[in-house]
């Protein structure tokens, strides 16, 4: 589970420009969401990644295409 959180990490810290506080911040929430993913029963690292990273891409409003700047016009 750490080898995924560390990927995580790593790749949304190229996606988003934030301070070391905030991806501290960011790394104690997914490392909570994965350890109830992991407790759940998931086990696939590559799974953990993806659902981490979308995890935090719901947080931050990156994935909310209004948020995002598409108005559907």
């Amino acid at each position: 589970m750490d080898s995924a959180i560390d990927r995580i990490m790593q790749t949304y810290d190229l996606l988003m420009n934030r301070s070391a506080a905030a991806s501290a911040e960011a790394r104690v929430k997914v490392t909570d969401y994965l350890t109830a993913l992991f407790e759940a029963g998931e086990k696939d690292t590559h799974r953990l990644t993806v659902c981490g990273l979308t995890y935090l891409r719901e947080l931050d409003g990156s994935s909310d295409p209004v948020k995002a700047g598409f108005t559907g016009l």
